[in-house]
């Protein structure tokens, strides 16, 4: 009696090749254009928020708050952003009247920004390059960054 021999066939995919890899929006961006337009947008974020801060998310407790960075991890390949956060921080401090010494509480915050799935780099930069991008309208939502930042600050 003969024996058959099957062999398997295996496919092996390597990491790399499967799995997306991310990077920050400057290292994705490839025209002039395309970088003008990214730090106008993120130039005009912090200038929208140190328009708004003293009415809106600094007062209280935090009352200092400082835009620290505004960043966005991109998919090399295809442009779609995984995520884009904003960073804060503040401060509040204490005079000990007895001793002089300062105390401080600091604090930082990590603020998402309410993308709609899929939204590629492109499509925020062209949404959000105008006069006030803090409140503009993001890309297949009718969300702003500002109300991601109401629902984090």
């Amino acid at each position: 009696m003969a024996s058959i021999v099957v062999a398997a066939s295996t496919s092996v995919c390597t990491t790399a090749a499967a799995a997306a890899e991310y990077v920050d929006a400057g290292s994705y961006l490839r025209s002039d254009a395309e970088y003008e337009a990214w730090y106008r947008v993120v130039h005009g974020l912090r200038r929208d928020f140190d328009e708004i801060c003293g009415d809106t998310f600094c007062e209280g407790e935090y009352s200092n708050l400082e835009s620290l960075r505004f960043v966005c991890s991109v998919e090399r390949v295809s442009g779609v952003i995984a995520q884009c956060v904003w960073v804060f921080a503040g401060s509040q401090e204490e005079i000990d009247p007895a001793t002089g010494r300062v105390q401080v509480q600091a604090r930082s915050w990590r603020c998402k920004a309410p993308l709609a799935p899929r939204t590629t780099i492109e499509a925020l930069l062209a949404a959000l390059d105008g006069d006030t991008p803090l409140r503009a309208p993001l890309p297949a939502t009718q969300r702003s960054i500002y109300d991601g930042l109401a629902d984090c600050l």
